[in-house]
């Protein structure tokens, strides 16, 4: 082994296709339990390790020497092995959180912080944010003086951290804290980046409050830990570049719009030429029931539609790179809107209504229900659009919405 990731359970990671793209080195993936894990340190059969949860503070055993920021943590995630067969310890995480507040235009001088967690990552956090000169730092964890039962005393926050695992994926809905509860915030760093926006986030984002997911950090560490395996300091432009190709892997492109409005027949030619899996709320609906709209509408009631419609969008765009039609009244449920802005780049898909597709849906009528159905509906296109595309010509607006997701997502 040259170089790789060790920890217990490296599924989700996504530090090969970073390193590859970063360094062009083979870059090894190793889930190994603690007796895995001494075996291969012992070993020292490697020539430079990524180190993550849960061998962060177990890995200094091992060691021969530790960087001053790394022993001052008490935690390494980098270890090197040296020309003279020595172990040698970093944190370059610790770089990789100072890049991300950075990217973000974060500056947390002179400003009451608050950290939720207690473990590896908040101590690289609390240091991190000591450097730059913050303010108060107060830990918030599950227990001891400071805790998520007396936030009150806290409200006065202006930045918060989180380094907790609370709304990564499958868990995305979950979340620590309300920010509405503390009204001076003006900054929220969540190192979670799967989904690249969790609960927390788009709260910030509804907020209108200056927000990061945990991705810039993942490949600037990643960056940093490449350059002490090999030597050559890489420029920003490079670790940007593959931080937005990673960043548009991981994205949907998640399509709304009224019923009829051409939703499927753009997101297939988008499948078409972009290599991206497609779906259809409504087809994996009728998968689901097995019968038609018209049918499950003759049976049940709308709400059982929605409830349907709600679970497949869930399953659907907590997953990435995929390309995704919903229905046109998908965008009526908050859960919904959440679930499009978690991984999504959202484009609002119109067409005058005198135009849209009414054959097989049953809400759509008439020209006086559908003006009816748009006018309460358009509220939530726009909020939740991050553009939008009048469909005249499905082909073009395929490749309209390639081109602005590859200029802006």
């Amino acid at each position: 082994m040259r170089f790789g990731l060790v920890g217990a359970n490296l599924s989700y990671s996504h530090s090969k296709k970073i390193h590859e793209a970063l360094f062009g080195y083979e870059y090894e993936m190793r889930s190994l339990d603690e007796a895995g894990f001494d075996a291969l340190l012992a070993s020292r059969d490697f020539d430079g390790l990524n180190v993550t949860i849960p061998y962060k503070t177990r890995v200094l055993r091992f060691l021969d020497r530790v960087s001053p920021e790394a022993e001052k943590i008490g935690c390494v995630n980098t270890v090197v092995r040296e020309k003279d067969g020595a172990l040698s310890g970093y944190n370059t995480d610790l770089a990789g959180f100072l890049y991300m507040l950075r990217r973000a235009g974060i500056d947390p001088v002179g400003k009451k912080t608050l950290i939720l967690g207690s473990g590896a990552t908040s101590k690289t956090a609390r240091a991190a944010l000591t450097s730059l000169g913050a303010g108060e730092l107060v830990n918030i964890s599950r227990s001891g003086e400071d805790n998520y039962g007396n936030l009150r005393r806290h409200r006065d926050a202006e930045i918060i951290v989180n380094t907790t695992p609370v709304g990564t994926y499958p868990n995305c809905r979950d979340k620590l804290i309300k920010l509405a509860d503390f009204p001076q915030l003006t900054a929220v760093a969540d190192v979670v980046y799967n989904p690249l926006k969790t609960a927390l986030l788009l709260e910030a984002e509804a907020l209108g409050i200056t927000h990061t997911n945990g991705l810039p950090m993942l490949v600037a560490q990643a960056a940093f830990a490449g350059e002490l395996f090999t030597g050559p300091r890489l420029p920003d432009d490079r670790l940007e570049q593959v931080l937005t190709e990673l960043t548009q892997s991981l994205k949907n492109i998640v399509l709304v719009g009224m019923p009829g409005s051409g939703k499927t027949t753009v997101g297939r030619l988008i499948s078409d030429f972009s290599g991206r899996a497609f779906y259809d709320t409504d087809d994996e609906v009728v998968k689901s029931a097995g019968m038609s709209i018209p049918e499950f509408f003759a049976k049940h009631s709308e709400r059982e539609f929605r409830d349907m419609e709600s679970e497949t969008a869930e399953r659907l765009l907590t997953q990435n790179g995929l390309v995704v039609s919903t229905g046109g009244g998908a965008v009526l449920r908050r859960e919904n809107l959440d679930a499009m802005r978690r991984n999504g780049f959202v484009v609002w898909i119109k067409r005058a209504v005198a135009q849209l597709a009414t054959q097989g849906r049953p809400l759509s009528t008439n020209a006086a229900a559908l003006e009816k159905m748009l006018s309460v509906r358009m509220p939530y296109y726009e909020l939740v659009s991050d553009a939008v595309i009048e469909n005249e010509n499905a082909e073009e607006s395929a490749r309209e919405i390639w081109r602005l997701f590859n200029e802006k997502a």
